[in-house]
């Protein structure tokens, strides 16, 4: 497996797959040839179909400024790879072409050609839970002592980074009003949220400050604010919500939520490698399910938890995400995106609790719902998997109830 900072990945939003990975792909295309007379770009598939919503076009445009460039849209072309798909063109002064290269953003910012992932290398010598687990009962560790071994000391000051851009983005969300861009017209909330929860007292309050976390994160993404995806853009809301709760409510200490980040981002790696993050391949199970699985993870780390419990309870985030669509209403990661980001933090508690509750064991492990969910995501209609054409996004007549 990769490194855990190919999933945290600091950036602009709204989407990892839909900006970042266009954006990374334009950049390194430009580079191989800084001077030609002119560039196309082709966007097919769901990279093409909600690409304006996501801001796709925008990205790649702010990295060929004051070049040549074409951009053309073919969102019924589907290639068989995935289906975010594009394709760069480079052409001489005469006109020639001199190189066309086909890549695809596969979610949370990486990219891959038809040869190669492009992307760090291997650091991970396991690449399943059942294997992690095994090793950390034979030398007696925790996971983020595994990811500690694998990815060397320095990963706690990457990590520290990361977190203090996720309590950023909280903080400034909490503390934001207005309407998010695009055409929905959507008022953001979590700062009228986190007012109210000032108001209540007991797990009311605690729930609807996680809940304000939770919108906080995810309408700065929306509105293309920086973030850190976990493991995406349009999930980065859940798990760091999850963890800003607990540093609030249960004073754990800074090292205490960097070590429940680097157990949370070995979960998300084991998705990624063994299945998909992507919501244009799987769904948003893919996304959202597995930013709960990771949160869950890091709950019930926290809460002290044994390992065969974080497995437990990163399985249950998964598990109860199977079959769930993406269908972004406009192309736009608001509706229903943000709410899913807020119940899945929530639902993230719920898994904590209830793994704490059991001694761990139970009958479908975390590797086999990750299969699962891979199976799933195949399975759907391409029309629920980030195609604006079916679920919530085919729907008419938008407006206030």
């Amino acid at each position: 497996m990769e490194s855990i900072k190919e999933i945290y990945r600091i950036g602009c939003g709204p989407s990892s797959s839909h900006t970042m990975g266009p954006q990374n792909a334009a950049e390194q295309f430009l580079q191989r040839h800084p001077n030609a007379e002119k560039y196309e770009v082709i966007l097919m598939g769901s990279l093409a179909a909600t690409g304006e919503g996501h801001l796709t076009g925008v990205a790649i445009e702010s990295v060929f400024q004051g070049k040549k460039m074409d951009l053309i849209w073919k969102p019924e072309k589907f290639l068989k790879r995935h289906s975010n798909a594009m394709c760069f063109k480079a052409f001489s002064a005469s006109g020639n072409l001199v190189e066309e290269w086909t890549v695809y953003s596969i979610g949370g910012g990486a990219i891959v050609d038809d040869s190669s992932v492009l992307s760090t290398k291997k650091v991970y010598k396991l690449s399943t839970m059942d294997e992690i687990i095994a090793w950390c009962k034979v030398n007696e560790k925790q996971l983020w002592e595994y990811v500690e071994l694998m990815e060397g000391e320095e990963i706690w000051s990457f990590l520290d980074e990361v977190w203090s851009v996720m309590r950023s983005a909280i903080k400034r969300g909490v503390n934001k009003e207005g309407e998010l861009p695009g055409g929905l017209k959507l008022s953001r909330k979590s700062h009228l949220y986190h007012l109210k929860a000032k108001t209540y007292g007991g797990p009311m309050r605690k729930r609807t400050m996680l809940y304000s976390y939770a919108l906080a994160v995810s309408e700065e993404n929306a509105g293309g604010g920086v973030i850190v995806t976990a493991p995406t853009c349009g999930a980065s809301g859940v798990l760091p919500a999850v963890l800003f709760y607990h540093k609030k409510f249960y004073k754990f200490s800074k090292m205490d939520v960097l070590k429940a980040l680097a157990t949370a981002g070995l979960i998300g790696n084991l998705v990624k490698t063994n299945a998909s993050i992507s919501g244009a391949e799987v769904g948003c199970q893919g996304e959202v399910g597995t930013a709960c699985a990771m949160a869950s993870a890091a709950a019930t780390q926290l809460h002290g938890g044994t390992v065969y419990q974080i497995e437990y309870s990163a399985e249950m985030g998964l598990e109860h995400h199977l079959g769930l669509t993406c269908d972004p209403v406009l192309g736009l990661v608001q509706i229903p995106c943000i709410e899913r980001n807020v119940f899945a933090a929530a639902r993230a508690l719920n898994h904590n609790t209830y793994a704490l509750l059991s001694d761990g064991r139970h009958r479908i492990s975390f590797d086999q719902v990750t299969e699962t969910m891979m199976k799933t995501g195949l399975d759907l209609s391409y029309s629920y998997k980030e195609t604006s054409i079916g679920g919530l996004a085919s729907l008419k007549g938008f407006g206030y109830r």
